[in-house]
């Protein structure tokens, strides 16, 4: 489970802002932020899963962003491919040859969501949507276990605090507009039951899954990350990572010009 929220041309100084919670079992391996290469893919700046392969969200050279969730299915079957591929493949080929790979293989996955944002515009492609491709124009938009835009509590508390606080960053500012999307990420308060989604996995399980920062022992909130691309070609990314019961783990930070 994930949460993602980001930014296009809301700020004149950061035309591309992304924040994003990995939601994971703390067994499952797993390498933290770095520069990589798959195959002869072009280099990425991703997390590893080293029980599946590929990642859940990776930054290229030039500074554009993929991501994928999961969707949230009570019995869901497993793909006969791994959707942690899909961010490698979002960045490595041209959206039109991916969007009509996926049309034809779309069933070889679990239920996915996957985004490609280049700080012009964007591109999210999901096997649970009836018009999977679209294009994604300027806005600030979240992405959980569901669709895009889907209005789950966290999505939308997230994605309203991080207008407010995009509406208030000056220029040169990056590395504190980074620091306050990690506190925003970072609420652990639960949504009413009231306002729970019906996803099949049992009230306790929604209650457990409802805050943006999910706190457990065996399951919660392991990275989350930060990525701005600033007008001034400036790329900045932050991964912080947590162990078991929220306990912070190791801040990962990166920085180059375009």
């Amino acid at each position: 489970m994930c949460l993602i929220a980001f930014s296009l041309g809301q700020n004149p100084d950061y035309p591309l802002v992304v924040a994003a919670n990995r939601d994971e079992f703390f067994r499952r391996p797993t390498a933290a932020m770095d520069w990589w290469q798959e195959g002869d893919q072009p280099p990425v700046l991703a997390g590893r899963d080293l029980l599946s392969g590929g990642t859940w969200l990776a930054v290229s050279e030039d500074g554009r962003v993929s991501a994928v969730t999961n969707v949230r299915e009570g019995t869901a079957e497993p793909g006969r491919k791994s959707r942690g591929e899909l961010p490698l493949q979002a960045l490595a080929m041209p959206v039109a040859d991916l969007e009509q790979q996926l049309a034809h293989q779309q069933d070889d996955y679990s239920g996915f969501n996957l985004i490609h944002l280049d700080g012009q515009s964007g591109w999210y492609f999901s096997n649970r949507d009836a018009h999977p491709g679209r294009k994604i124009h300027r806005g600030t938009y979240g992405l959980s276990n569901h669709l895009l835009q889907t209005p789950w509590p966290k999505l939308l508390k997230l994605r309203n605090a991080m207008s407010h606080t995009l509406a208030e960053t000056p220029a040169d500012a990056s590395e504190p507009l980074h620091d306050a999307l990690i506190t925003l990420l970072h609420d652990t308060t639960p949504a009413p039951d009231r306002d729970l989604p019906d996803t099949g996995v049992g009230l306790e399980t929604e209650r457990f899954l409802s805050s943006p920062f999910i706190v457990g022992s065996d399951y919660g909130t392991r990275a989350t990350t930060i990525v701005s691309v600033c007008r001034s070609g400036e790329i900045r990314v932050t991964e912080q990572g947590w162990r078991p019961m929220g306990e912070p783990g190791e801040r990962r930070q990166f920085c180059w010009q375009r």
